[in-house]
């Protein structure tokens, strides 16, 4: 082994093996998520269909102010062009690099961490098949426009994309889900104020950049939030039972 390889291997918190095997299931996960999301409900019509009621419904409640989102972003190149690059990079690239740092640093964390993300993903699977959703832009007549088409590659009309990719997996947004729990996830595990402070900052950026660039409707942030709080208990239940036995304790003592 050489010195190089030696001192990585040092850095590993339980060697090589167990790295190859972690990386074979979240890449394996990947794969099979891409797989059951590219063949999951791909009906034209209902997908259309449920992203008008999003549109109706939103009009009744708040409005269309993604639209404005939409036009502020495109006010100015280099925020369209940062919010193309975080839609792309976001999702896998973010999360993975986040996966190796805690598998690195803060390794007693890392299985419940992954298997966070991984049933968040599992959940909005099932969303995906269930309630089949086009994005907005999607829906020119709305006034929504597809930022990224208009910024070149890469965008949805690319072919890698468009084999990997279920077009109408819109509701809930899992760009949404997995930047809440890598923001608040690293937030926890950094240690200066500066990173934690960017690290809550990013699911918002995220947000605001999927909306921006007319991949999803501020309903479908809420579903992925919604999912992110739905699948964090289950995974870290036993910390949620200590919490509110802690919080019943206290107020018996009271």
């Amino acid at each position: 082994m050489s010195a190089a390889a030696a001192a990585v291997s040092r850095q590993l918190p339980r060697g090589w093996l167990d790295l190859f095997r972690q990386l074979f299931i979240w890449f394996g996960f990947v794969l099979a998520y891409q797989i059951a999301r590219g063949v999951a409900d791909r009906d034209h019509r209902a997908a259309f269909d449920n992203a008008r009621g999003i549109i109706d419904l939103e009009r009744r409640a708040t409005g269309l102010w993604e639209l404005s989102l939409q036009s502020w972003a495109e006010s100015s190149r280099s925020i369209a062009v940062s919010m193309q690059w975080t839609y792309w990079l976001s999702q896998f690239a973010v999360v993975g690099i986040a996966l190796l740092w805690v598998y690195l640093r803060r390794h007693e964390s890392f299985i419940r961490f992954r298997n966070v993300l991984m049933l968040a993903n599992v959940i909005g699977l099932v969303g995906y098949v269930l309630l089949p959703t086009a994005p907005p832009r999607m829906l020119p007549e709305f006034g929504f426009v597809d930022t990224l088409a208009s910024l070149g590659a890469p965008n949805h009309g690319s072919s890698f994309i468009q084999l990997a990719s279920n077009p109408y997996a819109a509701m809930p947004s899992l760009h949404s889900a997995d930047a809440l729990i890598v923001g608040i996830g690293l937030a926890f595990f950094v240690r200066t104020s500066i990173m934690k402070a960017i690290w809550l900052a990013w699911p918002v950026w995220v947000w605001i950049s999927v909306m921006a660039t007319g991949n999803h409707f501020w309903l479908d942030i809420a579903a992925g939030i919604l999912v992110a709080g739905v699948a964090a208990p289950i995974v870290y239940r036993d910390e949620v039972r200590r919490f509110f036995a802690r919080r019943s304790a206290a107020a018996t003592a009271t």
